[in-house]
């Protein structure tokens, strides 16, 4: 799959996921098979006025790259300086946040532009003539669960000159509730001659066959289930070139990947906020795994660095001793 000039090989790719994307696990989606990462979602209204921590968002790895940046807003001009400043700061592409709810909505940006298709082509156009990087619109079926809005966006985004399109197919007020619709993923890839990404629902490599199958989309995009288990990458980049797919990971590897990833996330963000972010992470790792619980609620009042690699440790002992014990 192509967007642009980047070639996306294998077609599986991470979903920009508010509050989680951040540096570190990106990098780590990176590593284990995802071919581009999003970022979490970059509010253009932030950026103009200067906001640290927005900035601080638009700030990549060299290893991490390719990376995309999702901006939203509710004024062409400024999304288009946005866009520019995403750019100028290392982001292989741009996409416009058509989507989220209901917090965004209400500044008139994210899915509220699904209900507002002249405006929606608008911030398209903007950004397109603003920089050199592809641009893409990531959205929901419709802003009343209508997949003909998707449809209909889509169209105006290819005439807009984004290069391609993201379809998440849930209604803009469905929240994750419900399954996705992917029907809404064929009908829009049969509409325009973009490419298409299908995003929702996707679990497991068999899923991701699937959507492929049902849909034609060109790339599937995954969010909840690389929570603590980027593995899926690999596993999905495996079953779509049709190869022989890797075992999963072991215990082992879980828990030294959630080591890992606690002292990359706390060296790049410090220990006080490090840690605070790496809590739920460290949930999702030990998911499944003897004493989760346990290690879920003390990860969640841990305050140091030491107190969560210690919690590991204990996870990866609990692991063993069920293991031993068969």
């Amino acid at each position: 799959m192509r967007i642009g000039d980047l070639t996306i090989d294998p077609p599986v790719v991470l979903a920009p996921m508010s509050g989680i994307n951040d540096r570190t696990f990106r990098l780590l989606c990176r590593e284990h098979g995802a071919s581009v990462v999003w970022t979490g979602l970059i509010s253009a209204n932030a950026l103009h006025f200067g906001n640290q921590k927005t900035l601080d968002m638009l700030h990549f790895l060299p290893s991490e790259n390719p990376v995309c940046a999702q901006i939203f807003g509710s004024e062409p001009q400024l999304l288009a300086a946005a866009a520019r400043a995403a750019q100028r700061r290392g982001a292989d592409l741009i996409d416009i946040n058509m989507g989220c709810s209901p917090k965004v909505v209400k500044g008139r940006a994210g899915a509220a532009l699904m209900a507002d298709p002249e405006r929606a082509e608008a911030m398209v156009c903007a950004c397109v003539e603003a920089v050199r990087a592809p641009v893409t619109a990531k959205m929901r079926a419709g802003w009343a669960d209508r997949g003909e809005d998707a449809v209909g966006i889509a169209r105006r985004c290819e005439r807009a000159g984004a290069a391609a399109v993201i379809v998440h197919p849930r209604g803009a007020r469905q929240g994750f509730r419900g399954r996705a619709d992917w029907s809404v993923i064929a009908r829009v890839k049969q509409a325009v001659g973009i490419p298409v990404i299908g995003n929702g629902d996707v679990r497991s490599a068999d899923d991701a066959l699937r959507m492929r199958e049902e849909t034609g989309c060109d790339a599937v995009m995954v969010g909840r289930a690389a929570l603590g288990y980027p593995w899926i990458f690999r596993e999905i980049g495996a079953a779509l070139r049709g190869k022989e797919r890797p075992d999963p990971p072991s215990v082992e590897e879980r828990i030294a990947l959630a080591a890992r990833h606690v002292r990359l996330g706390i060296a790049d963000r410090g220990e006080k906020v490090g840690v605070r972010e790496m809590r739920k992470h460290i949930a999702w790792y030990v998911r499944g795994m003897p004493m989760a619980r346990a290690i879920r609620e003390r990860a969640n009042r841990a305050t140091s660095e030491a107190e969560l690699l210690s919690l590991l440790g204990e996870a990866r002992a609990a692991a063993s001793a069920v293991q031993e014990a068969r």
